[in-house]
């Protein structure tokens, strides 16, 4: 009766020394993330205070909106790993995509090479508002182009939670799932935490990255987790060490 009511665990507590993550913002000045290299050095202090130890930021790369290319994120993250020494920051770092799966990402693979998670993961993403009409095929494609889709945040994508049967055809369709560790505190709302919460129960997610674009996105791994499945939640974590390097 008594472990009915034990109280559940800070977020912050539950990231293993040595985590890797997958998914951040933090090159300034180049998407929604951090602005400016002052605010990309608080973050990785932040990083480094709770024990991650190393990480992949991840800038968004969507055609009409974030047209990065990787000439683009490789040169500002080059510059942001000096100025990060330079503060004595020494939590070492590799630059990524997070690609946004719209009508010009087929074309944008099949005539660019990918920033890439590691070897041939690649983090993608979908509107929050629909999924892409042709969603099923640009996966087949892009797989038939070599890469692994790493979906980001399939909890958020609100159109799926009254038909769990989506989830599983995208899992047969070759995603891996990596779940936003704020989802299980509530940060993007109750329902997203409930679902986040089922994806976990029926052992879906491959993956956990922080998603963070600024300092109150810190400050929530301080929050309690609303989630119940937290040893699933325990062995996504642990998975990440798939991408030390």
């Amino acid at each position: 009766m008594l472990s009915f009511f034990k109280s559940k665990p800070y977020l912050k507590d539950l990231i293993p020394g040595g985590f890797v993550d997958i998914h951040s913002h933090l090159l300034p000045g180049i998407d929604d993330g951090a602005k400016t290299i002052n605010e990309t050095i608080k973050l990785a202090k932040a990083f480094q205070e709770m024990g991650f130890s190393q990480f992949l930021t991840t800038p968004h790369v969507s055609h009409y909106i974030w047209n990065n290319s990787p000439e683009i994120i490789i040169d500002n993250c080059t510059k942001t790993k000096l100025l990060l020494e330079e503060n004595n920051l020494e939590i070492p770092f590799q630059a990524a995509a997070e690609y946004l799966i719209d009508d010009s990402f087929e074309s944008h693979f099949k005539n660019k090479k990918l920033l890439t998670l590691k070897d041939n993961y690649v983090l993608v993403e979908i509107s929050y508002m629909n999924a892409p009409i042709e969603l099923y095929k640009t996966l087949f494609e892009l797989q038939l182009a070599g890469y692994i889709p790493v979906l980001a945040h399939p909890e958020r994508y609100s159109y799926y939670h009254k038909n769990f049967s989506e989830y599983e055809k995208l899992k047969k369709a070759g995603c891996l799932f990596q779940l936003n560790l704020l989802s299980t505190v509530g940060y993007y709302g109750e329902r997203i935490s409930k679902v986040a919460d089922e994806l976990l129960k029926k052992g879906m997610y491959d993956f956990a990255g922080s998603d963070v674009h600024h300092m109150k996105h810190i400050a929530s791994f301080s929050n309690k987790i609303k989630i119940n499945n937290i040893t699933n939640l325990k062995e996504v974590i642990a998975n990440n060490q798939f991408f030390k390097s």
